[in-house]
């Protein structure tokens, strides 16, 4: 594969720092913002950068990584523990609650759930020992599974397209492009208050323009820093929202 173009000014450390701030302001929007606001559809068009720009560093992270096998493994314990977290953030609650005298799971996972996914896909695409029509079988299963986690679908597929495109910008976005905008077309034909939907298209400006290729800092805390903070901010986002500021 030829060496990614440098004429960004953002490196991977500060790129990803940059759309964790993002995702805080889209959950911030959610648990205390009504979407129909104006103020509230601003807070989710920023949020829109998230999703895509983490699934194009889970490509660029398989690409690199020296052990696929631990970044999946790191990756896919985040998001079972993330889960505990996604849930009470969302519904107040820990995921296996008490219903009616029975137990009741609830099957709601978080970005890192369909990041993983995406991960796992692009590995079978790339390394799976079986014929190509199991491969595709594979990937929407994968699919599939993420309509459970947050994200679903889409950062599956702008994971495989990402590593598959890496060297071909054109195609790259092009293919992104296509995908977001059926995406929202679907979204928006739910009501207006979809509108921010469209921010998903800041993304291809975000980083074909601005990230550099570079990784940046090699220390351990800038590694571990989203893993962390995913959680950390949904727990404290959802004591907020459930204990102290309760609708």
């Amino acid at each position: 594969m030829t060496t990614m173009a440098t004429k960004g000014f953002l490196s991977r450390d500060q790129l990803k720092y940059l759309v964790i701030a993002a995702m805080a302001i889209d959950h911030v929007a959610w648990g205390f913002v009504a979407t129909d606001s104006l103020l509230g559809q601003l807070m989710h068009v920023v949020g829109r950068l998230t999703g895509p720009t983490m699934a194009y560093f889970v490509a660029e992270g398989y690409y690199y990584t020296h052990s696929v096998k631990r970044y999946a493994l790191r990756l896919g314990v985040f998001a079972l523990l993330s889960w505990l977290a996604f849930v009470y953030f969302e519904h107040g609650t820990l995921p296996l609650v008490r219903v009616d005298g029975s137990l009741r799971l609830i099957p709601d996972f978080g970005v890192l759930y369909t990041l993983f996914l995406g991960l796992l896909a692009i590995w079978l695409l790339d390394k799976g020992k079986c014929p190509n029509g199991v491969k595709m079988l594979g990937i929407i299963g994968l699919c599939a599974l993420s309509l459970l986690g947050d994200w679903p679908i889409l950062d599956v597929l702008w994971c495989l397209l990402f590593f598959c495109n890496r060297d071909d910008p054109g195609k790259k976005w092009s293919a992104f492009c296509g995908i977001a905008a059926l995406a929202c077309v679907g979204m928006l034909s739910t009501g207006w208050n979809q509108l921010f939907q469209l921010g998903i298209f800041l993304v291809p400006l975000l980083l074909h323009f601005c990230y550099n290729g570079k990784g940046g800092s090699k220390r351990a805390f800038h590694k571990w820093f989203f893993y962390a903070f995913y959680p950390a901010h949904l727990v404290l986002l959802g004591v907020l929202r459930w204990a102290v500021f309760p609708l």
